[in-house]
C-alpha cells in the first residue's frame, strides 16, 4: 500500500507526461523556456491572482515573498509552530524574527483571536499556513494586518486547488505561496514552487529577485537570489494540471469519506473538522489519537504507512532554541504535534483499500483501549 501513489498517477498521465518532457528536449530551452508562462497564466487564471511566478521550491516563494516586501533583520513576522520548519526558517534566514502565534484547536491553523496581541512595533507582516489542505481565516487575518498596515502571506504548500469563501487559496491576501514538491496535491517531479500576488509592483520585485535581483541582462537593481523553476518541471506541471481539478473534486470525495467512516467506527479518534467557508484538498489526512505510538505500529505492522505531520512545533525545534519559548508556550500546537497520525492519502485511493485502512484503525484503537483497561 503506498501512502501517496505517485505511480498510480503516472501510469494514468504517462503519455501527456513524456509528450510534454518530449517537447522541453526538442526545444533545448530548459530554463525560463516556453512553458513557465505557459504555466503561469493557467495558475494565474486558476487561482484568480494578477500575476503568478513560477519559481524553484514553495521555500524559496516564502523567501522572494518577504525580500520583494522588504523584510529585513530586527523586523517581525507572525506565523503559526505549527508548520514544516521552512515557514519560520526562512524568516530566521532574513534576520527576522518569527513570532509565533497558537493555532486552533479544532483546524489546527493560526488562531486570528491571538494575532492582535503578538503585534509590535517591528511587526511587518503575518504569515498563515494553510495546514493539511484547508484555508485559514483569511478574512479576519486580512482585516486584523489592515488595520496595522501589515502585509499577509499565505503558506500554501499544502491546500492549493482549496477554497475559502468560494475564493482559492493562494488567491486571498497580499501573496500567496505554494510548493509543487512531489507530494503535494499538484506535484511535479523534483522541487517547484509558485507565488501569487495582485499588486503589480510586488509582482515586479518578485520577478526580478527570481533572476538575481536583475530587471534585464546583466543590470541588477536589488539583491536576488536564483530561484527559477526547470522547464521541464512546468512540463510536468502542465501536463498534470490538465486532471488536477478532477483530482481535487476525488480528494475531497475521499476525505470525506474517511471522516465519516472513521466517525462511525472510530469513535474516540479526532477527524479533519472542514468548517463550512472551506473546501479542503487533504493534502494529509490527519487523524488525533492517544498513544499513537502503539497505534501506528499496529498500522505499519498490518501494512498500511503512516506518517506524523508534525511531531514537534518550531518553537521546539533546536534551530529556535535563541527565541528561549519552552514547553507549555503554544499548548494547543503542542498537544496537536503529540496526537496527530496522517493516513494514506491520494486521489487514486479505491473504496476497498479504504475501507481496509479504517477496518485496521479501528483495531488498533480497540487493541490499544483493551491494553490499557487490562
Amino acid at each position: 500500500m503506498e501512502f501517496i501513489d505517485l505511480k498510480a498517477q503516472y501510469a494514468q498521465l504517462r503519455a501527456p507526461i513524456m509528450q510534454r518532457i518530449q517537447a522541453v528536449l526538442d526545444h533545448g530551452c530548459y530554463i525560463m523556456g516556453p512553458e513557465i508562462r505557459e504555466l503561469e497564466g493557467k495558475l494565474s487564471a486558476y487561482v484568480g491572482a494578477s500575476h503568478c511566478l513560477a519559481v524553484s521550491s514553495g521555500t524559496d516563494a516564502l523567501l522572494i515573498a518577504m525580500m520583494a516586501l522588504g523584510i529585513r533583520p530586527g523586523d517581525e513576522v507572525i506565523t503559526t509552530p505549527y508548520t514544516f520548519i521552512a515557514t519560520g526558517e526562512m524568516i530566521a534566514l532574513l534576520g527576522a524574527k518569527p513570532v509565533f502565534v497558537d493555532i486552533d484547536a479544532e483546524t489546527l491553523n493560526l488562531d486570528p483571536v491571538l494575532i492582535e496581541r503578538a503585534i509590535t512595533p517591528r511587526t511587518r507582516a503575518i504569515m498563515p499556513v494553510s495546514v493539511y489542505g484547508q484555508c485559514a481565516d483569511f478574512d479576519a487575518i486580512n482585516a486584523i494586518a489592515a488595520a496595522h498596515g501589515l502585509a499577509v502571506i499565505e503558506d500554501g504548500a499544502q491546500s492549493f486547488g482549496a477554497t475559502y469563501r468560494g475564493r482559492r487559496s493562494c488567491g486571498l491576501s497580499t501573496i500567496g505561496c505554494t510548493s509543487f514538491f512531489p507530494s503535494k496535491p499538484l506535484g511535479c517531479y523534483g522541487d517547484g514552487g509558485a507565488v501569487f500576488t495582485d499588486d503589480d509592483a510586488l509582482a515586479t520585485a518578485m520577478r526580478e529577485i527570481r533572476v538575481h535581483g536583475q530587471d534585464r541582462r546583466y543590470h541588477h537593481p536589488r539583491i536576488g537570489i536564483n530561484a527559477r523553476m526547470d522547464t521541464l518541471q512546468a512540463a510536468v506541471l502542465l501536463a498534470k494540471f490538465e486532471i488536477f481539478p478532477d483530482e481535487v473534486v476525488a480528494r475531497q470525495r475521499i476525505g470525506e469519506r474517511y471522516t465519516q467512516c472513521i466517525s462511525e467506527r472510530c469513535p474516540s479518534v479526532v477527524t479533519p473538522t472542514v468548517v463550512p467557508r472551506n473546501t479542503s484538498v487533504y493534502a494529509q489526512y490527519t487523524v488525533q489519537v492517544e498513544d499513537r505510538g502503539e497505534v501506528a505500529q499496529h498500522l505499519n505492522s498490518r501494512g498500511v504507512p503512516t506518517a506524523v505531520h508534525y511531531p514537534m512545533p518550531l518553537h521546539q525545534q533546536p534551530a529556535f532554541a535563541f527565541l528561549g519559548l519552552g514547553p507549555g508556550s503554544f499548548p494547543v500546537a503542542e498537544r496537536a504535534a503529540g496526537r496527530v497520525l496522517s493516513l494514506p492519502m491520494h486521489p487514486n485511493l479505491d473504496t476497498p483499500t479504504q475501507d481496509l485502512i479504517v477496518e485496521t484503525l479501528r483495531q488498533a484503537v480497540h487493541t490499544r483501549r483493551e491494553a490499557a483497561s487490562a
